[in-house]
């Protein structure tokens, strides 16, 4: 049976592996603990498979921020193009996976996202750099969202790339028979969680679905990148908090005064900060069952907040 679990790429030793220089592990409690019950790991440590022992001398970036060289810190051993060979030949392999996503080891040379320190000709750390193999990554796959183990444990920052990978899953599980239907039922399901990102995007988005000069593998195509362009566009308190009363309009005729009155003030403390989003999200998806909304029940909108735990 085929495995619906999202792929996501992942530094080996978050998972617990010891494969650092110094013979140790990284590992990651959030990650290995939660996580690991929802994805499918396809696990990467670029120094060992590129052929580096364990332990091995430690290493990081040295001249220009935009073309570091990867050198060892004692003996000074140029592993640049070791690095970058297998790099390119790493990320070939990485396409049979259909990646979702990808978090890398934080502050590393090889695997760093982001800030990484480069050292100068005087030996001054400036933290301007990307881990080499982190950077092929990046460019070889724009599409899937990427974090590091540090940066997940901002709320924003990992509710939004959870956010994305799922919803990449989702629409690469629909797109696989590329029926333009199922499309048109995707992109009729998402609007809301869309709205809360970008109404530019959506509306783009809609007009694709609603007609495209080209096949409709092109169309797909296109789909996809307005998708993670738009989901990639970070959402607010506001926001979110429109989406919810373009949602209360659909309740008019239901409610009473005290439950509009309730929900009224929910949606206010949430954009206060004053309670999470699932308070009001699940709320409104209790009036959805209640009322028989048959649309906003199939809205992923309304279930996201349940859809992987620790999303506010």
């Amino acid at each position: 049976m085929e495995n619906k679990k999202p792929k996501v790429g992942v530094s080996t030793c978050l998972l617990g592996e010891p494969v650092r220089y110094d013979g140790q592990h990284k590992r990651d409690r959030f990650l290995v603990g939660t996580v690991s019950e929802y994805v499918q790991w396809v696990r990467v440590c670029p120094e060992v498979e590129c052929g580096l022992p364990v332990p091995r001398e430690a290493m990081q970036l040295r001249g220009d921020p935009q073309a570091p060289r990867l050198v060892t810190t004692k003996t000074e051993k140029d592993l640049t193009d070791k690095m970058l060979e297998f790099s390119r030949r790493r990320v070939i392999e990485l396409e049979e996976e259909n990646l979702c996503g990808f978090i890398f080891k934080s502050r590393s040379p090889s695997s760093g996202m982001e800030r990484i320190k480069v050292y100068d000709q005087n030996g001054v750390p400036h933290p301007t750099g990307v881990g080499l193999f982190a950077a092929a990554v990046m460019e070889h796959f724009p599409r899937i969202p990427f974090e590091d183990e540090g940066r997940l444990h901002d709320p924003g920052l990992r509710e939004n790339f959870f956010e994305r990978l799922f919803c990449l899953h989702r629409f690469r599980l629909m797109a696989k028979d590329g029926k333009i239907q199922d499309l048109v039922d995707f992109h009729s399901r998402h609007k809301l969680q869309l709205m809360a990102h970008s109404q530019d995007l959506l509306g783009e988005m809609g007009r694709l679905v609603a007609g495209f000069e080209g096949s409709d593998e092109e169309r797909l195509d296109r789909y996809e990148e307005l998708l993670m362009q738009a989901l990639s566009v970070r959402s607010s308190p506001g926001r979110h908090a429109n989406v919810m009363m373009h949602l209360l309009g659909y309740f008019k005729e239901n409610l009473d005064s005290w439950e509009k009155r309730e929900l009224l003030e929910i949606v206010e403390e949430f954009k206060q900060g004053m309670v999470p989003g699932i308070v009001p999200r699940t709320l409104l998806l209790h009036y959805a069952r209640k009322y028989e909304q048959d649309y906003l029940q199939g809205q992923s909108y309304l279930s996201i907040s349940a859809a992987f735990p620790g999303r506010r």
